[in-house]
């Protein structure tokens, strides 16, 4: 009697580590009740060994691989200039987010451009996004649909279009018929992934697949699938909030500093080409707690209106809440302006928020966020024709930053006339005409520039 190819595994949801016997804790991430048993079944057939032999790397160009632009300027600038031939992109976000409106929108640019584009459809009917391209305005001869969720139907349709570029929507429908798992579990997913990895790389197509995420945010899965692609986006965005922000955590051929700014219209995404303008746009009256700070997204300079609350407590213990900042470092610069500034903040309520929906990672928004907190806890404003910028130390001290002509440059392209900025970073810069530099050196410096109320 044959004996049966079918085990029983069981499999890390985060990292896709596998065990025979069901443990707590995964042993590879160290993850708490991650492992799901799984039945796995060894395909019939044994794949073919294919390949070259080893080559020499001096023999390798080191060029740039062709990039292909995919009509939409701000998705090419975070893939780092357009698409390569051959890659593999995930992108991931939440529900409702935009994913698959944004893909529709590239596929569509990308095959009026004569190339043959596959929108794999695994969760909608060909009629719902038939539906959804004719509210886009997505007309193109050469962009296909094929709604299926079937691996080897796919690979099949893929290998008699010919297509230069696939999009599958989503990753976690797609299925391989020799695997017993569900669609959407480790191995699926490990496995459908791989295969797509397989078509790009030996075929020199570009493949976007769409993945969910969970309710913490990350995408669902295992681990190991961010680790196989070789471009990763995150798609941001606040459900209250038009417009939505394209991040690059992981990104071969690019930098991951750079960010895409959308629009959400009735008409699908809309590229924002003055992100400043667009987040300072319903900006108010100088008010205690606002304070424009000048951010740097990538090479891309950025004003954003940075927002403070502070309050008496009513709890025994004051309440801090951060949004659109780290919440760990608006602590600890909560706790220098309570060493360094004497500002007595350990019985008020501080909450600090950026205005639009924008999330400040680097530390020159460090300068931002302290002197919005002092004017909130002083009553004090600042004047509303000015931006800042710098890190903060322990100390006291405001740290230079880089870039800082960049930012210079924005404020006063955007109107200010006025900025604040390190002493350090004054040093052999070109100082835009109209616009006064002050420099500081510590955070007491700084704050001598907030003005009672008139």
């Amino acid at each position: 009697m044959a004996k049966d190819s079918a085990k029983t595994v069981f499999c890390c949801s985060q990292c896709g580590a596998e065990s025979r016997k069901w443990v707590g804790r995964c042993p590879a991430c160290g993850a708490w009740n991650s492992m799901a048993e799984e039945t796995v079944r060894k395909p019939a057939a044994v794949r073919e060994r294919s390949g070259g032999p080893p080559i020499r790397l001096l023999d390798v160009s080191p060029e740039d691989s062709a990039r292909t632009s995919t009509g939409i300027g701000e998705l090419d600038r975070v893939l780092g200039g357009g698409v390569v031939a051959g890659s593999l992109i995930l992108i991931g976000g939440d529900p409702g987010i935009g994913k698959s409106t944004l893909l529709l929108q590239a596929a569509d640019a990308l095959a009026r451009d004569g190339r043959k584009v596959l929108y794999v459809s695994g969760e909608e009917s060909a009629r719902q996004v038939a539906m959804r391209a004719a509210r886009l305005g997505v007309r193109s001869e050469h962009l296909y649909i094929l709604p299926e969720t079937d691996l080897g139907l796919v690979l099949e349709r893929m290998e008699t279009l010919n297509p230069s570029c696939v999009v599958v929507d989503s990753i976690q429908t797609i299925y391989n018929p020799e695997l017993s798992p569900a669609p959407g579990s480790v191995s699926q997913v490990r496995d459908c992934a791989a295969a797509f990895m397989e078509q790009a790389k030996t075929r020199d197509r570009s493949v976007f697949l769409v993945g969910h995420v969970t309710k913490s945010g990350a995408l669902a899965g295992p681990r190991v699938l961010e680790h196989m692609v070789d471009t990763v986006l995150y798609f941001e965005g606040d459900a209250d909030h038009a417009y939505r922000v394209l991040r690059a955590v992981k990104n071969r051929f690019g930098s991951t500093n750079e960010i895409g700014l959308f629009e959400m219209r009735e008409e699908g995404m809309a590229e924002v080409a003055n992100p400043s303008e667009m987040l300072l746009g319903n900006r108010g009256r100088e008010a205690p707690g606002t304070v424009v700070a000048a951010s740097l997204e990538g090479t891309r300079p950025v004003l954003v209106e940075v927002q403070a609350l502070v309050s008496s407590t009513v709890f025994g213990m004051p309440r801090r809440q951060a949004a659109g900042v780290d919440y760990n470092r608006m602590v600890l610069l909560l706790a220098v302006l309570e060493k360094r500034a004497g500002m007595r903040l350990c019985d008020q309520d501080v909450y600090v928020n950026v205005a639009g929906g924008l999330r400040l990672v680097e530390p020159a928004a460090d300068l931002g966020i302290v002197m919005a907190a002092a004017s909130a806890f002083r009553g004090t404003t600042l004047s509303e024709d000015t931006a800042v910028f710098g890190e903060v130390g322990l100390t006291g001290e405001v740290r230079p930053v880089r870039h800082a002509e960049l930012r210079l440059a924005e404020a006063q392209r955007t109107g200010f006339t006025r900025a604040i900025l390190p002493r350090r970073n004054t040093k052999g810069i070109s100082v835009p005409p109209g616009l006064a530099l002050i420099p500081v050196a510590t955070v007491a410096e700084a704050l001598t520039q907030l003005r009672q109320r008139e």
